[in-house]
C-alpha cells in the first residue's frame, strides 16, 4: 500500500548512513540514498519534526553461520555521513544489534515527543532498516520505509524486505511522496534516483 499520510507527530528514523558502511557495494547508489535521506531530514527539521540518526557499533552476542564478529571498529567507522547535515536538535543513536530500538532509548525518546509515526530510511534495508521497522511496529507506531532511501548488499534481500516485508509493516514510498505529504506546498524539492 502507497503512503497515505504522515502524522503530524511524525520522526524520521535514518539508520547507519555512516563513515564505516559508505564504501559497501550495494544495489542502489549509496550516494542517492544519502542525498534522498538529507532531503528527508532538512524538510523534517523545517517542520520541526524529529530527526534520529543510527549508527551501529557492534553485533550482537551468539554464534551464527557467518561467524560475524564486529571486534575492534576502525576509527571513524561509526562517524555520521556530514551529508546528513547533523543538527544539535537531532536525536543521536548508536546500537550494537541490527534494530535500533533494542537496548537503546529510542522508544523512551519518541514516546516522550509524542510521536505516532516514524518514517525509515538508510541501510542496510534486510538488516538494520528491517529490523527498526519490524520493532518500531511491535512498538505501535505507524511505520513508513521510503524505498529509495535504502538500499542493502544483496539485491534478492533488498527485493524481499520491500516487496514482501514492509507491505506487512507499514506503508512504503518514494522521498518525493514523503516530501509532497509533509510539505505539500514544496513538494518539487530535489530528489535523487
Amino acid at each position: 500500500m502507497p503512503v497515505t499520510v504522515v502524522d503530524p507527530t511524525t520522526a524520521l528514523i535514518v539508520v547507519d548512513l555512516q563513515e564505516g558502511l559508505a564504501g559497501l557495494p550495494t544495489v542502489h547508489p549509496f550516494g542517492d540514498v544519502v542525498a534522498n535521506t538529507a532531503a528527508l531530514a532538512d524538510a523534517f527539521r523545517a517542520e520541526g519534526l524529529p530527526v534520529v540518526l543510527v549508527s551501529v557499533a557492534g553485533t550482537a552476542p551468539g554464534r551464527t553461520e557467518r561467524g560475524e564478529d564486529a571486534g575492534d571498529l576502525p576509527d571513524g567507522f561509526t562517524d555520521l555521513l556530514r551529508a546528513l547535515g547533523r543538527q544539535p536538535g537531532d536525536k543521536t543513536v548508536t546500537k550494537h544489534t541490527w534494530g535500533a530500538f533494542h537496548n537503546t532509548d529510542l522508544a523512551d525518546h519518541l514516546d516522550g515527543l509524542g510521536v505516532t509515526q516514524v518514517v525509515i530510511t538508510g541501510v542496510a534495508t534486510s538488516f538494520g532498516v528491517e529490523s527498526t521497522a519490524r520493532q518500531a511496529h511491535e512498538h505501535g507506531y505507524h511505520v513508513t520505509l521510503v524505498t529509495d532511501a535504502m538500499t542493502d548488499i544483496n539485491p534478492a534481500a533488498h527485493d524481499n524486505s520491500t516487496r514482501h516485508v514492509f507491505p506487512a509493516l507499514g506503508e512504503t514510498g518514494t522521498t518525493a511522496e514523503i516530501l509532497a505529504l509533509l510539505c505539500p506546498r514544496d513538494h518539487e524539492a530535489p530528489v535523487q534516483g
